[in-house]
C-alpha cells in the first residue's frame, strides 16, 4: 500500500482560489515612551539604559541587562502611580545649590564617583552619620541591614562633622543614625559635638526603645534638644510583626512619645508603608500626629526594597500618589491631595510635603490659604503679579528637605508665608507649637534607581575622610557594602584605642568599582 495519497484535480469550473492572505498590520504600543535615563541592573548593579514609559496613567521603568543572572530579561517596575502628576511636577524643579567643596572628581562617571563630585546638581540639605551598625531590634525591613559590625569613635564623628561644615559653610541638618544610634555609648557626646558647629538642626533617628526606658538618657536629651526622627509604622500588631518582628511594640512606642512630650521634646513619625500590610493605617497615623503633643509631623516612606526587605512585586510597590490618595480618603478630607506640593530642592517626584496650622482641633493646611503652587513654580510662572520675594524665600525654606516642623526657623517661615492668616498676635513659639508637617519621601531601590533623580539628591551619607554619598546610591550600588567592610575592619583598632585611652587615627573610606565599557 502506498504512503502517498492522490488528490483528484478540480475542474476549472469548480475550483475555488484560497482567500488572499490579509497583509500584516502595524499596531501601536500599549504605552507612551516618555524618556531615556540610566539605571542599574537589579541582579548585578551594572549601569544600564532604562526607558521611562506611561501606561494606564502610571509611570513605569523598563530595563534589560546582559549579565549572567539577568540574561536579557526585561525588568519593569512602577515608579509613579499618577502619570499626570509625574509630568506636571517638573515645574517645581528649582536650581540646585553648589557646595563650597567637592570631595571627589569625575572619573568613572555617575553613579560611581560619589563623594560629592562636580557633576552632582545639589548640595547636601541633610547629612546622615551612621554611628554604628548594631541595633536593639532585628527588623525584617531594614535598608541598613543592622547587625554587629562597627561603632564609630568620637574622633571619627568629629572629623565627619568638620568635613561636612567645610563643604557647606553653615550646614543645614545632620542626622545621627545607625543601626540604632541611641545604643551607642557616646551618642550624647556626638550630639554635643554637632552643637558646637555651625549646623542649623541636629536630628536623632530612633526606634524609641531607650527613650521609653532610660530616665537619665531622656534628661540628657531634654538638655540637648535634638529633633527626633521616630520609627512608627502604625497601630496593628500584625503591622509590627511583619515589618519589625515585634508584634507588641506599640505600647512602648506610645510610652516613648508621651515621655518626650513631658520633657518638651518633639518628634517626626516615620512610617514605612508597604502595600497590603499597613497601607490601611495611613489616615490613623495622620490623625494621631495632629493630636499628640510630642509629634510635629509625619514622614511617610513608601517601602523601598534595598538591604533587608520583604518579598515584593516591583509592579505593585507603593508610590507617593498612592499614599496621597490614602491620606485624602482615610482622613475624610482633613488633608487633600491638592494640599501637597513637590519639594523643589531634590527632584520633584522624590518628595511631597504640606504644612498645617492646628488650633483647638481645627486643622488648616497652608496651601488652602497661601498660593504655594504659584510661588514654587519655577518654570511656568516666571513673573507673578503679586510676587513677594520674602514670601517666596520663606516658602522655599519650608518646602525643603532640611526643614523640621516646630523649630523657630520653620515657625518664622510659616509666619512670613502667611502674613494675612491671623498669626500676627502669636509668638514664634506659639506658631511652632501649632505647626504640623506631613511629608512623603520615596527612596529608590535597584528596581527603580534613576540616575537623573540621583544627580539632584540632597540627602547624603557622611563618611570618615569626607565622602558624601547620596542616599539612594549608597543603598543600591555597592557603596554601603564597601563602607561597611572597611568600617568593620577597623573595629579592633577602635577597641584598642578605647582600652588604652588613646585617640583613634581616622582612616578615610574609599570606593572602587569595576570599570564599565563606555557606551
Amino acid at each position: 500500500m502506498s504512503d502517498t495519497t492522490t488528490v483528484p484535480e478540480c475542474s476549472p469550473a469548480t475550483a475555488t482560489s484560497p482567500p488572499s492572505a490579509e497583509p500584516p498590520r502595524k499596531r501601536d504600543a500599549n504605552y507612551v515612551f516618555l524618556e531615556l535615563t540610566r539605571s542599574i541592573c537589579p541582579e548585578c548593579t551594572k549601569v544600564v539604559d532604562a526607558h521611562i514609559i506611561v501606561r494606564d496613567n502610571k509611570v513605569f521603568m523598563r530595563k534589560r541587562c546582559d549579565c549572567e543572572r539577568a540574561r536579557g530579561k526585561l525588568y519593569e517596575s512602577l515608579i509613579y502611580s499618577n502619570a499626570q502628576a509625574y509630568i506636571t511636577n517638573v515645574r517645581y524643579n528649582k536650581p540646585g545649590t553648589i557646595p563650597l567643596h567637592f570631595n571627589s572628581e569625575v572619573v568613572a562617571g555617575c553613579p560611581h564617583d560619589c563623594g560629592l563630585c562636580p557633576d552632582h546638581q545639589q548640595h547636601t540639605c541633610l547629612g546622615i552619620i551612621e554611628v554604628n551598625s548594631v541595633c536593639n531590634m532585628d527588623c525584617p525591613l531594614c535598608f541598613a541591614e543592622a547587625g554587629p559590625g562597627f561603632s564609630l569613635t568620637l574622633e571619627e564623628v568629629q572629623s565627619i562633622l568638620d568635613d561636612f561644615v567645610r563643604a557647606e559653610g553653615r550646614a543645614e541638618v545632620v542626622q545621627f543614625s545607625g543601626g540604632e544610634p541611641t545604643v551607642h555609648p557616646q551618642i550624647l557626646d556626638f550630639l554635643r559635638e554637632a552643637q558646637k558647629r555651625p549646623i542649623n538642626l541636629i536630628m536623632l533617628n530612633t526606634n524609641g526603645k531607650r527613650i521609653a526606658r532610660d530616665d537619665a538618657f531622656l534628661d540628657e536629651l531634654a538638655e540637648i534638644q535634638p529633633a527626633l526622627y521616630f520609627q512608627f509604622d502604625g497601630f496593628d500588631r500584625e503591622t509590627y510583626r511583619i515589618i519589625r518582628g515585634e508584634p507588641d511594640i506599640l505600647e512602648e512606642k506610645i510610652r516613648a512619645l508621651d515621655r518626650l512630650a513631658a520633657k518638651g521634646l518633639t518628634a517626626v513619625l516615620v512610617p514605612a508603608i508597604e502595600r497590603g500590610i499597613n497601607d490601611h493605617e495611613v489616615g490613623r497615623i495622620v490623625k494621631f500626629a495632629m493630636e499628640h503633643p510630642a509629634v510635629r509631623g509625619v514622614n511617610f516612606q513608601p517601602a523601598f526594597h534595598a538591604g533587608r526587605h520583604l518579598e515584593h512585586d516591583p509592579l505593585q510597590r507603593m508610590t507617593i500618589p498612592d499614599i496621597l490618595d490614602l491620606i485624602e480618603t482615610q482622613t475624610d478630607g482633613l488633608f487633600r491631595k491638592s494640599d501637597f506640593v513637590p519639594v523643589p530642592c531634590c527632584f520633584p517626584t522624590c518628595n511631597s510635603v504640606t504644612y498645617a496650622f492646628v488650633e483647638n482641633g481645627t486643622v488648616t493646611p497652608l496651601p488652602r490659604i497661601v498660593n504655594v503652587y504659584d510661588y514654587l513654580d519655577y518654570i511656568t510662572n516666571k513673573v507673578m503679579p503679586d510676587y513677594s520675594a520674602e514670601i517666596k524665600i520663606a516658602l522655599e525654606g519650608l518646602w525643603s528637605s532640611s526643614t523640621a516642623p516646630g523649630t523657630a526657623k520653620s515657625a518664622r517661615d510659616l509666619q512670613m508665608s502667611c502674613q494675612a492668616c491671623g498669626f500676627e498676635s502669636l509668638s514664634i513659639g506659639e506658631i511652632a507649637d501649632r505647626m504640623k508637617m506631613i511629608m512623603l519621601q520615596d527612596f529608590m531601590d535597584p528596581y527603580t534607581f534613576n540616575q537623573k533623580n540621583l544627580m539632584k539628591c540632597c540627602k547624603e551619607f557622611l563618611l570618615p575622610g569626607g565622602k558624601q554619598v547620596p542616599f539612594c546610591a549608597y543603598n543600591t550600588i555597592g557603596y554601603r557594602q564597601q563602607a561597611r567592610e572597611q568600617l568593620e575592619a577597623l573595629e579592633w583598632e577602635r577597641k584598642l584605642a578605647r582600652k588604652e585611652g588613646k585617640p583613634f587615627q581616622v582612616r578615610p573610606i574609599t570606593f572602587s568599582f569595576p570599570r564599565e565599557p563606555k557606551a
